[in-house]
């Protein structure tokens, strides 16, 4: 049952936006290639590739 609940979870990433000074979650996409977003307060876009080389981190800093 644990595993059907966190499995309908959105899954994100938190940033750190440095433009704003603001924290905010960037979503998958439904191709599932990616995490996109943008800055909740200037609306800056911002992207994330998903890859085989990737991390295991959840949290980032964007510029």
């Amino acid at each position: 049952m644990d595993e059907e609940k966190n499995s309908n979870k959105r899954q994100f990433l938190g940033i750190w936006f440095e433009c704003c000074h603001v924290y905010g979650r960037i979503y998958k996409n439904k191709d599932g290639t990616a995490y996109v977003g943008r800055c909740p307060k200037c609306l800056r876009a911002v992207r994330v590739r998903v890859g085989t080389e990737g991390t295991n981190q959840r949290f980032f800093r964007g510029s």
